[in-house]
């Protein structure tokens, strides 16, 4: 199967907002996929859900910045390209870095211009085209005549929908049952909607009792144990049990044999108060150093040689008690009074915490769609800053400038503080494109720098130090609300109005 197959099916899905158009579309290049043979369709499900099959390649946005000219006609199938990729992805030690620039430029040398920018999309991680996972799983449900729900079940005991995927469009049914619970192996993590207060998160969980969770600032985990071997994975499912020692004692001191979690580890101080988000980062990123990850385990999937993952939340929660001792545990409230609600999660904010997920206790645990049974809760902040740049948008997005470069005054100038592109809609692209190409000093072919003139109001959920911008600070889930034009830069918030939102 060609890649080009596969970017125009992706640009034909980037460009409807219809979800079954999006679906007809997958379901139509995933068949195609099967026709081809076994090994076609792990690469071509990877690619639709917009990721590469290899973790780690070494290659970013800089590394892909001066390209050779594109071919002019397509040529390259996708089992080529994963060979490649493949081969990038193994280059270590001495000369590796000329070796990988020489492979990436052979590569794509005999990619046509759209396959060059869909391919650097798929290589930094912004292939735009929707909800990329929840779309595949959908359109391989509607391939292989297969339930939705049964492939993303399959898909969350797998770890992954690729894992899935020819079981679905050839097995049937049957064959997606045989992927269940083992412990050990990773499972999909069941995500939360948001809600702007505790009582629509509560009404939206279903009513009635709830549990009101702490949403800790930390790195989500999972845990494995089996007798004494502790296996410890990321949201991401990336293994890094040798990178928290501390989390594979506490599980190995439980009073089981086998057990499996999930739950966040974080940094906390003297005072028992999360320290800031890039201390956890840090020390989450190696195996040493001085500071101590603690975790904190919100929920049990199996349990001694019974799994769990389709019990009601209230008997999830029952058996984490009996295992996991409170200080490893979540604080949570179980109410169905809204104030009492309320209270709790003021609270939680004073102890200097993200907020609150809200659950039902009636639920079960399902990876895939954010659905109504985990809500969470955290409080919004805005800022108006100023658009110093904008990059040019990609996929369902190409011919509009997209990502805007912000930035807070600074004295007399301006200082880049992130970038964003969430929170735009059609109508928002195709103005800010005719703005800031009025306001455009500089396009490279890809960032266009503009006269620091356009006031933005931007939420954030919180602001971490950062050494990636001259500011030194960075906007967390960072989206656009409106344009200013009711302000003048000079109107701006300042650099240190940012900082204030610092955490102590």
């Amino acid at each position: 199967m060609l890649l080009a197959d596969v970017v125009a099916t992706s640009a034909a899905v980037a460009a409807t907002r219809s979800r079954t158009a999006k679906v007809a579309a997958l379901a139509d290049l995933l068949r195609r996929a099967a026709d081809t043979g076994p090994d076609v369709v792990p690469i071509v499900t990877s690619y639709l859900a917009g990721a590469l099959r290899q973790r780690r390649t070494g290659l970013g946005w800089r590394s892909l910045q001066d390209l050779p000219d594109p071919a002019s006609d397509p040529a390259l199938e996708v089992t080529e390209v994963d060979a490649a990729f493949e081969r990038i992805a193994v280059l270590a030690g001495a000369g590796s870095q000329i070796a990988r620039a020489d492979a990436t430029r052979q590569l794509f040398a005999r990619a046509t211009a759209d396959e060059q920018r869909w391919l650097r999309g798929l290589v930094t991680g912004e292939v735009r085209q929707g909800a990329l996972d929840s779309l595949v799983q959908e359109g391989l449900a509607v391939a292989g005549g297969v339930s939705a729900a049964a492939v993303r079940r399959a898909a969350m005991m797998a770890g992954s929908t690729v894992d899935v995927a020819t079981a679905a469009l050839t097995d049937g049914e049957d064959a997606l049952a045989a992927f269940v619970l083992e412990v050990g192996r990773p499972v999909l993590p069941m995500l939360a909607s948001t809600a702007p207060t505790v009582e629509a998160a509560m009404a939206k969980a279903g009513g009635g009792d709830v549990a009101i969770d702490t949403k800790l600032d930390g790195i989500r985990i999972q845990v494995h144990r089996r007798g004494d071997d502790v296996l410890v994975v990321t949201r991401s499912l990336d293994d890094v049990t040798d990178r928290h020692p501390e989390v594979v004692t506490i599980a190995r001191g439980l009073p089981c044999h086998d057990v499996v979690l999930d739950g966040e580890v974080l940094a906390l101080g003297p005072d028992g108060r999360p320290r800031p988000f890039q201390e956890t980062a840090s020390r989450a990123a190696t195996a040493g150093g001085t500071v101590r990850l603690t975790p904190a385990f919100f929920d049990l999937l199996h349990l001694d040689g019974q799994d769990h993952v389709d019990s009601p939340t209230a008997e999830r929660l029952a058996a984490l008690e009996r295992v996991v001792p409170e200080q490893h545990r979540v604080p949570r409230l179980i109410t169905a009074d809204a104030g009492a609600a309320e209270e709790f999660a003021a609270q939680v904010l004073a102890l200097g915490h993200e907020g609150v997920v809200v659950k039902s206790l009636t639920s079960s645990y399902a990876a895939g769609r954010r659905g109504t049974s985990w809500v969470k809760v955290k409080p919004v902040h805005t800022l108006d800053l100023v658009v110093l740049a904008v990059e040019r948008g990609s996929g369902r997005r190409s011919g509009w400038l997209s990502n805007i470069h912000l930035g807070a005054r600074d004295g007399d100038g301006f200082v880049m503080l992130g970038k964003t592109f969430k929170g735009m809609t059609d109508e928002i692209l195709a103005w800010q494109t005719q703005r800031f190409r009025e306001l455009e000093i500089d396009d490279n072919g890809y960032v266009v720098t503009v006269r620091p003139e356009q006031v933005v109001e931007i939420a954030f959920d919180g602001v971490q130090r950062s050494t990636r911008y001259p500011g030194g600070v960075a906007l967390r889930f960072a989206r656009v609300i409106r344009y200013r034009d009711d302000k003048s830069p000079a109107e701006a918030d300042t650099i240190d109005t940012v900082r204030a939102f610092l955490p102590v």
